[in-house]
């Protein structure tokens, strides 16, 4: 059994860690998170992800694909959302993310809903978030894949849902002028400009992010709007690191070090 200490007058929480579970720190407001490096552990592109969202006082925002919950608590601690809900379609990864939710003292903040974000419009109200997330499988098709269901393969391949799916489903559940945050890899661009355009959430900001400054890039943040006017702002280039091992100054400030 795991205790966290009493924090903002609340009484301690006991958290039971499953086998091979553990916790990991976050280095933000004394949050934490409960993983298992055998199935799947957050990256950096999660964390890159809650830095380029932008989240207005009282916003209600969901990240769908949420795993064990880190972009929800993140932009908990980040921001000033009056509630956040993250989709898992993995029960395993989603009771990981319940249980980080209590230990971090957050149950009145954010709540997880074990389900599909192919039929996120069934269990949502439509035009019911002002913000949608997403951290979304990146490789297509099943090329690589030792076992489709396996955790890792569902979080990093297309097995489950589509490129397509995430974009219809973020465009069905915003309001209208809502925002849609998402990280994905650079290789896909045309295509996600392309679907998120159709669906109507009109690309506005876009940053690619690159491992080292001569480095081809290997990750790429956009921003759409729900109805959104075509126009859109591409960020100066983020980079990760600036000599081996050495994260920029950027880096640092995202991660709150």
């Amino acid at each position: 059994m795991i205790t966290k200490e009493e924090k903002k007058d609340k009484k301690p929480i006991s958290v039971e860690l499953k086998e091979k579970e553990r916790i990991d720190d976050l280095q933000r407001n004394g949050y934490q998170i409960i993983q298992n490096p055998e199935k799947f552990c957050f990256g950096m592109d999660a964390v890159l992800l809650s830095g380029f969202a932008r989240v207005k006082p009282g916003a209600r925002v969901l990240d769908m694909g949420t795993g064990t919950g880190i972009i929800p608590i993140l932009l908990e601690g980040k921001t000033k959302a009056s509630h956040l809900t993250g989709l898992e379609i993995q029960e395993e990864s989603a009771d990981m993310a319940r249980r980080s939710v209590l230990l971090n003292h957050l149950e009145e903040k954010i709540d997880i809903v074990t389900g599909d974000i192919k039929e996120a419009g069934n269990l949502f109200q439509a035009a019911s978030f002002d913000v949608v997330t997403c951290n979304p499988p990146y490789m297509i098709g099943q090329h690589g894949i030792a076992n489709p269901d396996a955790p890792k393969a569902i979080a990093r391949h297309e097995v489950l849902c589509t490129l397509e799916d995430v974009v219809k489903n973020a465009a069905l559940l915003l309001k209208p002028g809502g925002n849609f945050f998402m990280v994905h890899r650079p290789f896909r661009l045309a295509e996600i400009v392309m679907m998120m355009t159709k669906y109507k959430l009109e690309p506005k900001r876009m940053q690619l992010v690159y491992p080292y400054v001569d480095k081809e890039p290997n990750m790429v943040l956009i921003e759409g709007c729900r109805g959104g006017k075509p126009r859109m702002t591409v960020e100066k280039p983020l980079i990760v690191y600036k000599a081996q091992n050495e994260y920029t100054d950027e880096i640092y400030e995202i991660y709150g070090y």
